[in-house]
């Protein structure tokens, strides 16, 4: 289980670590779209843009249905929930760092104006 949610993640953030291919999601996220509407969109080739829609199948983020010659892509069912859930957990222990840091310099402050009054008395 665990070495499949560890692949399902490395998988989807591959997919989303190419700016294509966040192009071509927030695309289908507006409508339906076929390989060769997304190839000219992106000044594409057929077979590059035909790569990036593999990638982003293999995810699970994106589906495709061949009718005749024409190959439409679509939102994929899978969700980003997991992906959600492990940024949201690196984000909570960063906050928490951040706000450590803020503490710190808050002291730091004070203490240089309290050494800075007993300087100038």
């Amino acid at each position: 289980m665990v070495k499949y949610a560890r692949a399902r993640l490395d998988a989807s953030f591959a997919a989303l670590s190419d700016a294509t291919r966040r192009g071509v999601l927030e695309q289908l996220g507006r409508a339906d779209a076929s390989i060769t509407d997304l190839a000219e969109k992106f000044h594409m080739t057929l077979p590059g843009m035909m790569k990036h829609v593999s990638v982003l199948e293999h995810a699970g983020l994106v589906a495709t249905e061949k009718v005749g010659r024409v190959r439409t892509c679509k939102l994929g069912r899978r969700r980003l929930e997991d992906e959600t859930a492990w940024i949201e957990r690196y984000r909570l222990l960063w906050d928490a760092r951040f706000d450590e840091l803020d503490k710190v310099l808050e002291e730091l402050k004070s203490k240089e104006k309290i050494d800075g009054r007993k300087k100038s008395e």
